[in-house]
């Protein structure tokens, strides 16, 4: 397999670079059987994209660098943007089969802090599950993919480029020769204890660039999706932001509306709805979606997978208050690349949740993670297929990283001291507390080298911009600016720090 580009990751990303990229072909390094594991297949909102009537791209333009708070590439975001109807023609042209009305166009719903309807939904709120069916059915199908089912340990590197990648199958190590890698692993949810996101998703690749040297952009962002499901299940059931959307109120156990005086109340953006949730359920509050008025039994029609999750909590949100909590969704930051995905190692790539495109900025508008998956894994793919192979000469790994990586004693720190509200005493105490694990030769190095990272962004930015609230520092900054850090940056802040330690609970 000489020269042929390998993509680790079978989400969205992944599929869609590998099937533009078709017919040359290429590697697809999955971690399970297609379709069978990561966040794409669970994400129930939709693809944001204005191909409505009373839509165009300057609309969907204003109000994803208005929830960017600022902090958007605003010419990434309209190179990205721009391509959703093309987006979505392309999906259907691969299978997907999205929600039509009765005279063939487009069911159009609503999410928050978007000016209109523009979220094209599959199978109502099973969009995810029903892209990941058709884009691997597709990938299946195509003679020019071969997966490799397996887990990527490390990238290799003769002279500064990419010149191969460790993985690790149930035959044993392998090593597959590429000088063009992209990664599509997916986001850092399952730092956190509580989570959307499947245990694996603990920042696989950020952890794989990192150590090859990459710059990563805006760890500090991290998107807690304010309606998770209540329950002990890991990771958290989504509650889709499109049935506030529908009228849903988010209410105490009285029966008041938290977000009543807010403005765009229920459809405010993410981060402050993430936060008003958990100022109340940290006053002791238990707090609750109400659908009952306006969905009432069209809920489990409307919703089937929002609903099943609820059933199997013995919860009828057609009757019953459904209780709510925030819980890390999506991460805006990642690996810094290019409009063409490119990262700062050359011959390395990053699609999907793990890289930093510029297009979310402080706060991802809903909806537009699968529209830029789709988009950037196919930018990455027309980049790559434009350059000639080349041999890959693959130098002799020194030795097998450890197997399995073990996020937990990351998670315990990450959720306690990097969540939803921040201050400098809790952020210098996780570079602490995760420092050792980040050094050490075992299973929890990797996950806490990016939780260290995270931390070591969140400490630098002194204000609270979207998804980073800074209780010691409120206001926010003048001037927006993103952050930027290596691995040897984050270490070195790490090492320098020296705070009393906190006591955990």
């Amino acid at each position: 397999m000489d020269g042929q580009p390998v993509i680790i990751g079978a989400g969205i990303a992944g599929l869609a670079a590998a099937l533009f990229l078709a017919p040359e072909p290429v590697v697809l390094v999955t971690r399970a059987p297609l379709g069978a594991d990561g966040s794409s297949p669970l994400a129930q909102g939709g693809i944001a994209a204005s191909v409505g009537l009373d839509d165009d791209d300057a609309l969907h333009l204003a109000d994803t660098l208005a929830a960017g708070d600022g902090l958007c590439d605003a010419e990434a975001a309209r190179r990205i943007l721009s391509a959703g109807p093309d987006a979505i023609a392309a999906l259907e042209r691969l299978g997907v089969r999205f929600d039509r009305d009765a005279a063939g166009g487009l069911l159009l719903g609503l999410e928050a802090a978007h000016s209109r309807r523009r979220i094209v939904h599959a199978d109502g709120d099973g969009t995810g599950r029903e892209l990941v069916r058709a884009l691997s059915e597709a990938a299946r199908a195509c003679p020019s993919i071969t997966l490799v089912e397996g887990e990527a340990r490390r990238i290799l590197m003769r002279e500064g480029e990419v010149c191969g990648l460790l993985v690790v199958t149930a035959e044993g190590a392998r090593v597959l020769a590429t000088r063009r890698l992209v990664l599509a692993t997916g986001g850092v949810g399952a730092l956190y204890e509580h989570t959307t996101n499947p245990v694996a998703s603990w920042g696989v690749g950020i952890a794989l660039a990192a150590e090859a040297g990459a710059e990563l952009a805006d760890l500090e962002f991290v998107q807690f999706h304010p309606t998770a499901l209540a329950t002990p299940a890991r990771p958290l059931p989504l509650i889709s932001e499109a049935v506030r959307g529908e009228g849903a109120l988010i209410v105490d156990g009285s029966g008041r509306r938290i977000l009543e005086h807010v403005p765009g109340q229920e459809l405010a953006p993410r981060d402050v709805v993430a936060r008003a949730v958990w100022r109340e359920l940290t006053a002791g509050r238990e707090v609750f979606l109400d659908a009952r008025a306006s969905l009432g039994a069209r809920f489990a029609t409307r919703f089937p997978q929002v609903a099943a999750g609820c059933r199997a909590a013995g919860i009828d949100p057609a009757t019953d208050l459904v209780p709510i909590r925030p819980a890390a969704h999506y991460h805006m930051g990642g690996i810094a690349v290019d409009a063409h995905g490119r990262s700062t190692v050359p011959g390395l790539w990053a699609a999907g949740e793990c890289a930093a495109t510029g297009l979310h900025g402080a706060n991802r508008l809903a909806s537009n993670s699968l529209l830029e998956a789709v988009v950037c894994g196919r930018d990455a793919a027309n980049d790559i297929a434009g350059r000639a192979a080349g041999r890959a000469i693959v130098p002799a790994p020194s030795a097998l990283p450890p197997a399995a990586a073990d996020a937990a004693p990351a998670r315990a720190i990450v959720s306690r001291l990097v969540g939803v509200s921040r201050d400098a005493e809790g952020l210098t105490a996780a570079l602490q507390r995760l420092l050792p694990l980040a050094e050490s030769a075992t299973p929890a190095a990797a996950p806490a080298r990016v939780g260290l990272m995270m931390a070591a962004s969140a400490l630098a930015r002194t204000e609270s911009r979207g998804a980073h609230a800074r209780t010691d520092f409120p206001a926010t900054a003048p001037i927006a600016r993103r952050s930027r850090i290596t691995l040897p940056a984050a270490l070195a802040a790490a090492r320098r720090v020296r705070v009393p330690d906190l006591a955990f609970a």
